[in-house]
């Protein structure tokens, strides 16, 4: 039986028997969490390059990052599930994954982990020397986030430090001296308070499963408060972006269209979740790629216009 956050229709369907479990562990049937990773880097690369303008490397670069976002991700996900399986066999939500229903041993996971890490190793062989420093100094934080659930009640905010670091990375590969922007170290905040306001809505579809086992959340910290809570880092997620986009110079249209996106689809998003049905707390937690999608293409304006103005004579 699928996950309920799953795709009904996938292309992981047509693999062999044998390989599916592998997939799951991966979460390849779930696109929303690379996308979410994905989605800072190029906020980074776009930033990076908003003094200037595009670059035949930029396509490069945004594809390499996308290959690095569906490993990583994946070895992530690969990785908390070998630490989680004894929690997830008592979550209803999570007590089929590959490993508490044995569809995959602990050996085959280990070795599962460790191929997807290669996938990623090889992409960031391919970045620029500084960015390569700055993804590897993400490695403490990605290696300690599957425990915070259990010694803190802002793991949220530990996933948002490790889901957002692609701005910092993206924007030290797309950047001409090598250091990371300004504009992309305030985008990384910004992103960090969106994981936060995201990854509650997420949390909230196991507050009680999460309460019997000793897990540990904002969804369950914030109570019957969390909408506020949500709402106010979706703000601050906004707030910090725009000045990314000053500090970038990236120009009024780019502030207007970001004022935009929380107008129209952040607070539509913490709207429309019922307490009482889980389902709409997953649909609103997954409408948060467009979010992050839009973001980027707002910080991506002021390049845009600089690399195309040339062909109009302008």
């Amino acid at each position: 039986m699928k996950p309920a956050d799953a795709l009904r229709q996938h292309w992981t369907d047509a693999l062999p028997r044998a390989w599916k479990p592998y997939a799951q562990l991966s979460r390849l049937d779930r696109p929303i969490g690379w996308q979410l990773l994905l989605l800072p880097c190029w906020m980074g690369i776009a930033i990076a390059r908003t003094s200037a303008s595009f670059t035949w490397n930029d396509p490069r670069l945004a594809l390499l990052f996308a290959v690095g976002a569906i490993a990583m991700r994946g070895a992530g996900c690969t990785y908390n599930d070998i630490l989680d399986r004894d929690i997830d066999a008592k979550v209803e939500r999570t007590r089929l994954r590959p490993l508490p229903s044995g569809a995959v041993s602990l050996l085959g996971a280990w070795l599962w982990l460790a191929a997807q890490c290669l996938i990623g190793l090889a992409v960031l062989l391919t970045l620029p020397r500084s960015a390569q420093i700055v993804a590897l100094a993400s490695l403490p934080l990605v290696a300690l986030y599957p425990l915070m659930k259990r010694i803190t009640w802002w793991p949220q905010a530990w996933l948002g430090m490790v889901f957002s670091w692609g701005a910092l990375v993206g924007g030290a590969a797309a950047s001409a001296t090598g250091d990371i922007p300004a504009g992309a170290m305030v985008a990384y905040l910004g992103c960090v308070a969106w994981t936060v306001g995201y990854d509650t809505i997420y949390a909230l579809q196991d507050r009680e499963d999460d309460a019997l086992v000793g897990v540990r959340s904002t969804a369950r910290l914030f109570a019957d408060k969390w909408r506020l809570w949500t709402g106010g880092f979706y703000l601050a997620a906004l707030a910090l972006w725009t000045g990314a986009a000053v500090i970038a110079n990236a120009g009024l249209f780019a502030s207007a269209a970001l004022a935009l996106i929380g107008t129209a689809l952040a607070w539509f998003v913490v709207g429309s979740v019922d307490e009482t049905r889980p389902e709409t707390a997953l649909a609103a937690f997954k409408r948060n790629a467009s979010i992050g999608l839009l973001v980027a293409l707002a910080f991506a304006l002021e390049p845009a216009w600089r690399t195309l103005r040339p062909l109009f004579g302008v």
